[in-house]
């Protein structure tokens, strides 16, 4: 047997793995389900189609008068003459909770990116940050009114002040929880902490961003509606909440019900919205937007 034949083979050498390919995670995307867009469709609808008949079946059973609870064909037949009153105010509405969830979004993502490249300041803001969240905001709401005069200004401030919380909280847990042996391997490599946060943190944050920000999307349409109650009708500004307020006390009942309805549309829209930049942004890598067969 020769010398070459008894010396073993050399391993191949590897190439050290570099900050960037590290970042990247490497779950694999599952194949195609075959899912349709039917499937997601069709079990809400059917929850709901059994929800409105039992409605109007009790109704119809025990005769409740309309102006405690209106059955769903009132509702329904409230459309054609309301519709002309409500498409403004759901105007106003949908301007004011949007720009207060863009709002709370950019002030939330300031703060925690401050937060956690700094400890001395999450010790310092953090405990401000959940004082603003236990604040009622009703009782805020007056407040500003007077600072800022009553109109779609202040309700926008409303609305960013309850949807920053969640946005806030979530970012700062995401950029917390980053994998240490990443973080590690950055610090041997000599990145800067700019490039740190710009290539490993954010991306690993971002499933915890995008919670926060479905949080904040329904947040933000409650603080706008709230901020209606008081400062819109003080200034005259005809919001889902004046609508709602006005409606309830002449007790027009299927009207009230409609003028609900569309404020949950722009919430579920602007829910709607976030939830599909989170599957665009994570179906390639993340689990919770992957498709799934169960």
């Amino acid at each position: 047997m020769s010398i070459a034949e008894k010396t073993p083979a050399t391993p191949p050498a590897q190439t050290p793995a570099t900050p960037q390919a590290a970042a990247r995670p490497t779950v694999p995307r599952k194949a195609p389900s075959g899912r349709t867009l039917l499937s997601f469709v069709l079990p809400p609808l059917v929850v709901l189609v059994i929800a409105v008949a039992l409605w109007q079946a009790l109704i119809s059973l025990f005769g409740v008068p309309k102006f405690l609870v209106p059955a769903p064909l009132d509702v329904l037949a409230e459309i054609g003459p309301a519709i002309g009153t409500l498409v403004e105010p759901t105007l106003v509405t949908m301007g004011e909770a949007y720009g207060g969830f863009l709002l709370a979004a950019v002030v939330g993502f300031a703060v925690a990116f401050v937060m956690a490249r700094w400890n001395v300041a999450e010790r310092g803001l953090y405990p401000y940050m959940v004082l603003l969240q236990t604040i009622p905001i009703i009782a805020v709401a007056p407040i500003l009114v007077v600072w800022l005069g009553p109109g779609p200004t202040t309700n926008t401030v409303v609305a960013a002040m309850i949807a920053v919380f969640p946005v806030t909280a979530n970012t700062l847990t995401g950029l917390k929880s980053t994998d240490r042996n990443l973080v590690q391997l950055f610090a041997m490599a000599g990145a800067s902490k700019r490039y740190e946060m710009s290539v490993l943190r954010i991306p690993y944050a971002l499933p915890y961003v995008l919670t926060g920000l479905r949080i904040a999307a329904g947040s933000s349409v409650i603080g706008a509606i709230v901020g209606e109650f008081v400062a819109g009708i003080g200034g005259g500004q005809g919001g889902l909440g004046y609508v709602i307020t006005s409606t309830a006390q002449q007790l027009l009942m299927p009207r009230l019900f409609l003028a609900v309805i569309a404020a949950s549309c722009v919430s579920l829209l602007l829910f709607g919205l976030v939830r599909l930049v989170e599957v665009l942004a994570l179906r390639r890598w993340h689990e919770s937007a992957m498709s799934s067969d169960d």
